[in-house]
């Protein structure tokens, strides 16, 4: 409990030298702090006690702001989703660590992209913690797709249990784990996890992006021909994307290959400037926007348009075209450059 001589000492200007404080009255539970506050002015003369009922109601306002945020959702249930991505992340990452760089199959799905044991094992790891612990929520996975008994559901988890298989099928510690969760179709938490570095990137709505619990940013660079861009590989663009990408590839410092979800990762960091891609699904995008966004950058389709996709049994899963920037500048150059309509 604050007595009023702390009170006081805090705020020196609510009462002048002179005046006379009664004493408090005691009791055997402690009163919340504004309760003591209302008590305490009380005793003071009109003006400052009209000063202090601003200032709790000052107070009261932000205690309000900070426990309800996160378009609409209160503290606790971001950090609880949180905490259930971090276990999503530790159990994809403990299979896919059993099998990188050994000996195991490797299937072609319909569209001839690769698949593995782990990519399918670190799914229904995230799965089941899912569906423990959040049994209302819905779940789309890039193996599986859809998995609840509603055609629709307020809370959709994403995943992409490795986003660049053929990096883990050989040998190259740049993949990732995509952990998305929607709200009412808005991602409002991603988390991308390079499992065998450790490195895990975790962004949340209305906070800034974090990795391995220590906030960074994107880096300043306003201008194309100053900017490093990535893109997993030149090959993945065609026909009119492939033209619209050559004309920013052409413009910047330096462009780079074969990062997956990792180039985002880095761009989050502030190492890299640009990331462009053609041709993307929403588990390899989704968890990209808070990360994204929380760490100062922008990300958007090729015509600047916010990046949304809705997830329900219906759903398929198409494609989409990706820009990913540092700088509000340098990302606004890339879609001029890119001319896509």
């Amino acid at each position: 409990m604050i007595s009023q001589s702390q009170f006081l000492s805090l705020n020196p200007r609510l009462l002048p030298l002179s005046t006379t404080l009664s004493t408090p009255i005691q009791t055997n539970r402690t009163p919340p702090l504004h309760t003591n506050l209302f008590n305490f002015s009380l005793n003071l003369p009109i003006s400052h006690r009209n000063q202090l009922t601003v200032t709790m109601s000052s107070n009261s306002n932000l205690s309000n702001h900070i426990e309800k945020c996160n378009s609409g959702l209160q503290v606790d249930q971001i950090d609880q989703f949180t905490e259930v991505g971090n276990k999503l992340a530790d159990a994809a990452g403990e299979v896919i660590r059993k099998y990188f760089r050994k000996s195991f199959d490797i299937m072609d799905k319909d569209d001839l992209s690769p698949v593995t044991i782990a990519d399918q094992a670190a799914e229904e790891s995230m799965v089941s913690i899912i569906q423990e612990d959040l049994p209302h929520h819905a779940i789309y996975g890039e193996e599986k797709g859809w998995r609840c008994k509603e055609k629709f559901a307020d809370y959709v988890w994403v995943l992409d249990p490795i986003d660049g298989t053929k990096s883990f099928i050989t040998g190259k510690p740049l993949f990732g784990i995509l952990i998305a969760l929607l709200h009412k179709g808005k991602p409002i938490l991603g988390i991308i996890d390079q499992p065998v570095l450790r490195e895990r990137w975790i962004g949340i709505s209305g906070r800034s992006t974090t990795l391995n619990g220590t906030k960074i940013s994107t880096r300043n660079c306003a201008k194309l021909s100053q900017a490093y861009l990535y893109t997993t590989s030149p090959h993945l663009f065609s026909g009119d994307a492939e033209v619209a990408f050559a004309q920013v590839r052409d413009k910047v410092k330096v462009p780079l290959y074969g990062c997956d979800c990792y180039a985002y990762a880095l761009l989050a960091s502030g190492f890299v400037d640009l990331v462009i891609e053609s041709g993307l699904k929403p588990y390899d995008f989704l968890s990209l926007i808070p990360v994204i966004e929380g760490a100062g950058g922008v990300i958007t389709d090729w015509k600047g348009d916010q990046l949304h996709w809705e997830a329900s049994s219906d759903s398929q899963a198409g494609s989409f075209n990706v820009v990913a920037a540092g700088d509000k500048q340098l990302h606004q150059q890339a879609l001029d450059s890119l001319q896509w309509q």
